[in-house]
């Protein structure tokens, strides 16, 4: 796992009127401030990659589909720095996944339906000064390819 990188099993909670599913607590150890809280979809096939902040932590979960979340450290102080992770998150895996600043991430969206992303940033967005640096999803500069991998 990349330093610095958490996750928390998220439990669905059902009953005859529904579902109920907690994802992030301000006295969870995964909690690292509120900005904002937003969510972001995908079609299936569509990679929204590649991005790294600054300032700001991420915690990511797929509420509805499936996506493959991949995580790159390029952190050259970093314990795990080159290393890669994935993660695959929706309604087959509820999983909240904390990414420190300074690791890029990414995902695609997988399966047959959109898929609907919930994040909830440690800081708001801040249109005038974007946290937000950007790569193409296939920049040789991150060791990973985003093709389907048919083992």
């Amino acid at each position: 796992m990349i330093a610095g990188v958490k996750t928390k099993s998220l439990r669905m909670h059902h009953d005859e009127r529904g579902r109920l599913m907690e994802i992030l607590r301000r006295d969870d150890e995964q909690f690292a401030g509120f900005g904002q809280v937003y969510i972001t979809t995908a079609y299936p096939g569509v990679v929204k990659a590649w991005h790294y902040h600054q300032m700001q932590t991420d915690s990511f979960t797929c509420v509805r589909g499936m996506i493959k979340l991949v995580l790159y450290d390029a952190r050259k102080d970093s314990s795990t720095f080159g290393e890669v992770n994935e993660f695959f998150l929706g309604d087959e895996n509820h999983t909240l996944v904390q990414i420190p600043f300074g690791v890029y991430h990414g995902f695609k969206g997988i399966g047959t339906e959109e898929a609907m992303v919930l994040n909830c940033p440690s800081e708001p967005y801040n249109a005038q000064q974007p946290d937000e640096h950007r790569l193409p999803p296939h920049d040789t500069s991150v060791p990973y390819d985003w093709a389907l991998k048919e083992h």
